[in-house]
């Protein structure tokens, strides 16, 4: 049965009981599931006291969820408290081994007043609701990369996280890594020259899939998973993120390796160039029309990967600094500046001449921290910006959906980053979002 988001029209009043639904401005039908929230969620008031444990609950239990509970659970400073996951049995096991609440709709999870804070490493299709309801509820969130499912979602969870006064952190986890902290930070200042060009890799964008239907699992709320997406039928290699070929190819699910590797890769781009508040202006495609195939029985990724890997595409950056898609490496880039080249990838900092990769690492400065969850965790004490804050998630993952755009499109397109829209192209700006099912929209206000 399908459980659309609520649009009831109940007030802020009523004990300060409200449907969350509402406050998202999910519009719904009569057959809707309201979530009420306790009393002084609202209006970011979720604070932790100086010698409390943060109560931290997990939505979405799956592949990539499992590394970062077991960085949570290292950290002394926080606590399980709940796990929410469509397939029940998910979150049953990990509550069976280390404690707190399992359930299935997550909904229910932010109505705890224990929940501090949540942890969400969903496929993309669920990402906005997930944030924007958290935020809403008074949660500081941790969500996975990338941030959105589409460039008008991410403004959205932006505008949702500072409204309600979030902390939130993006698992862009090479923030945290000294080597990529150095080797951007060398670029950014200068020491290289002016940039000239980037060399990317070249992530392929998503295809389409109608793999055949399998039973589903009993445990399973497979129209849930679903999500805003029109329901199709269940496959396991639909339902796992990176199987035969698993949902992060897809088109209907995911913006694939250009939003799964690339939200890492151009994050670097993003930070080196100093564009974390902005991004490129011009995005095109070069080479043979974008072709992409449709999987209807399950095989590994490879063909629709080779076949998606073109048209190559271009960015261009203020300064005219042209990004390109080729063999850059897939947790980076190569910067090439007047003064040599640098190369950054997940904790790599290479240069030519290799004197300034050794001088900036002795200079470094001290006591960096390299634990993602940690610094999380610490400005939710202190009330600070994580080292990958929601605006840095947003603006990297657009880029990721910028590249995409431009090999459906076809054609040269202007990019206007404070507006973040095709000033010249109409047509384009429909790719600014996606269709959703009925009772799976964006709100209209936050």
């Amino acid at each position: 049965m399908t459980r659309p988001m609520n649009n009831s029209k109940a007030g802020v009043g009523m004990n300060r009981r409200r449907f969350l639904t509402r406050s998202a401005g999910w519009a719904g039908g009569a057959a809707a599931f309201p979530l009420l929230l306790p009393g002084g969620v609202f209006g970011g008031e979720g604070t932790v006291g100086a010698n409390d444990r943060i109560g931290v609950a997990f939505i979405g239990m799956g592949r990539q969820a499992g590394g970062l509970l077991q960085g949570l659970l290292r950290r002394p400073e926080a606590r399980l408290v709940a796990v929410a996951d469509v397939d029940l049995s998910r979150a049953r096991g990990a509550t069976a081994k280390h404690g707190g609440e399992a359930l299935q709709d997550y909904r229910r999870l932010l109505e705890r007043k224990d929940v501090d804070a949540v942890i969400t490493a969903t496929p993309e299709q669920w990402r906005g609701p997930i944030c924007i309801h958290s935020c809403q509820a008074g949660k500081d969130v941790y969500a996975e990369k990338p941030l959105s499912w589409t460039i008008r979602e991410g403004r959205l969870i932006v505008q949702a996280a500072r409204k309600y006064g979030r902390v939130f952190q993006v698992g862009s986890q090479q923030r945290s890594m000294v080597r990529n902290w150095v080797g951007c930070e060398f670029i950014r200042s200068g020491k290289l020259g002016r940039i000239t060009r980037v060399v990317a890799h070249n992530y392929p964008t998503p295809w389409e899939g109608r793999l055949p239907a399998q039973p589903v699992p009993s445990d399973l709320d497979w129209d849930m998973w679903c999500g805003p997406v029109e329901p199709v039928p269940y496959n396991r290699d639909l339902f796992l993120p990176r199987a035969n070929p698993g949902w992060l190819s897809f088109r209907s699910f995911s913006g694939g390796e250009m939003t799964g590797w690339g939200s890492h890769g151009f994050d670097q781009v993003q930070w080196a160039l100093g564009m974390d508040a902005s991004g490129p202006i011009e995005v095109w495609v070069e080479g043979p029309r974008f072709d992409p195939p449709t999987y209807e029985q399950p095989e590994p990724k490879a063909r629709g990967d080779r076949q998606c890997s073109v048209p190559k595409v271009f960015f261009r950056y203020e300064g005219d600094i042209v990004m390109e898609l080729g063999d850059g490496p897939e947790g980076g880039a190569v910067f090439h500046g007047e003064k040599g080249t640098v190369r950054i990838d997940r904790g790599v900092f290479e240069s030519d001449p290799e004197e300034y990769m050794e001088e900036a690492l002795r200079n470094r400065p001290k006591g960096m921290n390299e634990d993602h969850m940690k610094d999380w965790l610490t400005c939710i004490r202190t009330r600070g910006k994580p080292v990958a804050d929601v605006e840095i998630g947003h603006r990297s993952a657009t880029v990721c959906h910028l590249g995409n755009i431009a090999r459906w499109a076809g054609r040269r397109l202007r990019w206007d980053p404070a507006r973040e829209t095709f000033p010249d192209d109409p047509d384009a700006c429909r790719y600014l979002d996606r269709p959703r099912r009925k009772g799976y929209d964006l709100p209209a206000t936050l």
